[in-house]
């Protein structure tokens, strides 16, 4: 992976994501900032279901946890 696409991405880790809190870039509805509100593991903890609930109206969204990695899209906690 080239250095500079690395270094704007997101760090995250599946452990710490419940609860955590994220800003999209792109709004749409209205729908700016979103907490994670389940996270599910398999037997090898890998991530197999990942909740994020836009906090303006509860919508809840299912998402691949990865996309939360990119920073044009996703900012870490509320802005």
């Amino acid at each position: 992976m080239n250095h500079r696409i690395k270094a704007n991405m997101n760090k995250v880790n599946p452990k710490t994501l419940i609860n955590s809190k994220w800003t999209k870039v792109d709004v749409v509805n209205k729908e700016k900032h979103f907490v994670i509100t389940k996270v599910d593991f398999d037997e090898e903890q890998k991530v197999t279901c990942c909740v994020i609930e836009a906090v303006m109206n509860h919508n809840e969204y299912n998402i691949d946890w990865r996309d939360l990695k990119l920073s044009k899209s996703w900012k870490i906690g509320w802005k």
